[in-house]
């Protein structure tokens, strides 16, 4: 749940940084403390939770005593007809007030509907609580993935750009080459095609990354500027990964959805009990204290006061088919959850398995990736030099900058999945707490 004063820091912080005019970088652990409060998914999730940590205590009330207090204040007008020895006749007229207090308790004695009642209302709070728990942990993963999306968006916006600068130069080589009668009329018309292509991608990724900071915006908030980016010093060595049996123990007993499927099940199990309690005798102690003046016409000039205490016994006999009808619709629901947690379990533990074998895999492509990098970064240095020695042009240039571009990319790509998967893995074993956020965030750097 999130603190009254970390409520206040975080609308404070908003505060300062709109004010600020978004000069500096929106880091992840800013967006986490935005997204706290404005994110609608959580924000239902938060009052979600709310709503169903009364259900306990709405089934301890029927365990509970139950008082109440009644008064009936009433006019009263009428006549009473007399007759005489002799066969005479009168009436006589009845006017008076009438009041009557009553002070009652009744306090369950044997009630097993209410027990299991309790019992489930128990249940259903633990597992909200379950759920809202694992809603909290896709919080994380929602906006670190969107997030990254837009810092990858903002890449391909980058490359699209340098092949189109690259298409460009191109298209001006050719068309001098064939005003000069050294180049043919295919090359240019085949030029301009492709540097119209590389047109339309840059409006493409521009979209792209419009719909990403919009994606990321509606979970924060409010308008981002720069956003921090993944240092070049990051190694996914740095992640230190359990064995998958570890991570597979850990996701049978803490994963949310299944924490909140058993507690289900349990609910489940506790609604067939409250069905068959239909059967069962039920008694309670009752007790009352009555002040009744002038109640009827019979003590219209009395007042009297009146205590009772006793044992109420309400044996069931029949009830239409009810009680039966009730309990089999109840088993067969339980049933079904079973099913529903068989079926969780299983989804959980593919995306267990699926991103254990990612975070395997992702070490060796960013290793690879980082080596495509360097290479990339070499071309672009022994091009500068051919230039200057007179070798090569500047078209090979742009062409070996367009490589470096894209494997930057592909690099940057390849880490933030890697760092995506270990999020997801935290999830489906149920472990991802702020911690993981924070260590997370510590591997990203605002670039000037």
């Amino acid at each position: 749940m999130i603190s009254t004063r970390k409520k206040v820091s975080a609308l404070v912080f908003i505060v300062l940084f709109n004010q600020a005019g978004l000069v500096h970088a929106f880091s992840l652990l800013d967006a986490y403390e935005a997204a706290l409060l404005h994110d609608p998914i959580y924000r239902s999730a938060f009052h979600e939770n709310e709503a169903g940590q009364q259900a306990e205590a709405i089934g301890l009330a029927s365990l509970l005593p139950n008082l109440s207090i009644t008064h009936t204040q009433s006019k009263n007008t009428g006549t009473r007809e007399l007759s005489g020895a002799a066969g005479a006749t009168g009436a006589q007229p009845l006017n008076f007030d009438s009041q009557v207090s009553s002070l009652s308790l009744r306090q369950p004695l044997i009630n097993m509907e209410a027990v299991a009642n309790y019992r489930q209302g128990k249940a259903q709070a633990d597992s909200s609580r379950a759920k809202f728990t694992g809603r909290s942990q896709q919080l994380v993963v929602r906006l670190v993935e969107a997030y990254v999306e837009t810092l990858l968006a903002q890449d391909h916006v980058r490359l699209a750009e340098a092949q189109l600068e690259s298409l460009s130069e191109l298209k001006r080589v050719n068309e001098r080459m064939l005003q000069k009668g050294e180049g043919t009329t295919t090359d240019v018309l085949e030029t301009q095609s492709k540097h119209a292509i590389a047109q339309a991608r840059v409006i493409e990724a521009n979209d792209e990354l419009e719909g990403a900071q919009l994606k990321l915006e509606a979970i924060v908030g409010h308008k981002i500027a720069r956003l921090d980016r993944l240092s070049d010093m990051f190694s996914s060595r740095a992640i230190q990964l359990q064995d998958y049996d570890s991570w597979y123990a850990l996701a049978l007993e803490r994963n949310a959805e299944l924490v909140t499927q058993r507690h289900a099940v349990t609910s489940g199990k506790e609604e067939i009990r409250k069905s068959h309690a239909g059967h069962a005798p039920r008694v309670d102690l009752v007790a009352s204290l009555t002040r009744n003046k002038a109640g009827t016409f019979v003590t219209a000039n009395q007042e009297v006061h009146l205590a009772t205490v006793g044992v109420e016994v309400n044996i069931p006999l029949y009830a239409g088919g009810r009680v039966s009808a009730t309990t089999a619709q109840a088993k067969a629901n339980h049933a079904r959850a079973e099913a529903d947690l068989d079926a969780i379990t299983d989804k959980v533990l593919v995306e267990l398995r699926k991103q254990y074998n990612l975070l395997l895999s992702g070490v060796k492509r960013i290793e690879s990736l980082e080596l495509a990098v360097k290479s990339a970064e070499l071309l672009v240095d022994a091009t500068q030099k051919s230039i200057r020695g007179g070798i090569r042009i500047n078209l090979n240039l742009l062409d070996a900058q367009q490589q470096l571009h894209t494997a930057r990319r592909d690099l940057a790509e390849a880490r933030y999945n890697y760092l995506l998967a270990y999020l997801r893995l935290q999830l489906a074993a149920g472990t991802l707490v702020l911690d993981d956020l924070r260590n997370i965030a510590g591997y990203f750097i605002t670039q000037h």
